[in-house]
């Protein structure tokens, strides 16, 4: 994925990026383009494109289950130990004690 910074451009009593042509070829730009505000910025998109509706974990799961795809090698991934992390375990903190000192202390401790 490039990244291109652009100058905004007044056009008329508006203002406007241009776009260079061979990002238009690529994405196939013609006269039109459909434009989404979202929380991590602004997609362009051609006209006519439907958005790719994401799968959850669930559906995905799912869809895995039903294909007829080998996923035994997943079972790798077994070996990668995550299991047996305690990930509910409280991990102590360290505070900062007189003469720059650190000292370990319990969130029941922090919350005094």
């Amino acid at each position: 994925m490039n990244t291109a910074t652009l100058k905004i451009t007044r056009i008329g009593n508006s203002k406007g990026v241009r776009l260079p042509a061979a990002t238009l070829r690529r994405y196939h730009f013609d006269d039109e383009v459909v434009m989404e505000e979202r929380n991590e910025g602004i997609l362009l998109r051609p006209t006519g494109v439907q958005t790719v509706k994401k799968l959850s974990w669930e559906d995905t799961a799912r869809a895995m289950a039903a294909s007829s795809e080998n996923w035994s090698e997943w079972d790798a991934a077994v070996a990668d130990g995550l299991e047996e992390i305690p990930w509910n375990v409280e991990k102590p903190a360290r505070v900062a004690g007189t003469q720059g000192r650190y000292r370990t202390c319990k969130t029941s401790d922090r919350q005094r």
